[in-house]
């Protein structure tokens, strides 16, 4: 069994959305025989990684980073996805964290980075804005030897 695993932005400017869906698409789609994907199911790029997954027929596998992390969405939308996308794992990982803190993250993204065969990165390569974001998670699976698939477009930024 193949297993990809995501890291991303929960921000991706609108320009973007379409190139990063088609980019999903073309790594999660191009595979042979079972996938499992493994997401936090953060909104942004989390959450457009598992629903393409499993309209890939893949398994999910959700990391969830701690107790509180429902807390932390901030549109009820992006919480209804998230308790919607969670419903349809396979499975469940719970980091042992109570609150969501950047070491909750960290925790979260490095479960991912060393439980996946690949990483997709929605990442527009620059460097974490805090312990566990995603340039630091892209830095830790390469260091681990894992491929990563990078996700963005030269000269977008994000906010």
């Amino acid at each position: 069994m193949k297993r990809i695993g995501v890291t991303g932005h929960r921000s991706i400017p609108d320009a973007l959305l379409g190139h990063v869906e088609n980019g999903l698409r073309a790594v999660l789609g191009g595979h042979e025989g079972p996938l499992e994907a493994f997401s936090s199911l953060a909104e942004g790029a989390d959450q457009m990684f598992a629903a393409i997954a499993l309209e890939c027929g893949a398994g999910l596998t959700v990391v969830i980073p701690s107790g509180d992390y429902e807390d932390g969405f901030e549109g009820a939308e992006a919480l209804a996805r998230y308790r919607w996308l969670k419903r349809r794992a396979t499975q469940e990982v719970r980091m042992d964290f109570a609150r969501s803190t950047d070491e909750a993250y960290y925790a979260a993204g490095t479960y991912i980075a060393d439980s996946c065969d690949r990483l997709v990165a929605v990442w527009d390569g620059q460097p974490a804005r805090g312990h566990g974001g995603t340039g630091e998670i892209v830095a830790y699976a390469r260091a681990l030897g894992k491929p990563v698939t990078v996700i963005w477009c030269e000269g977008v930024s994000r906010d």
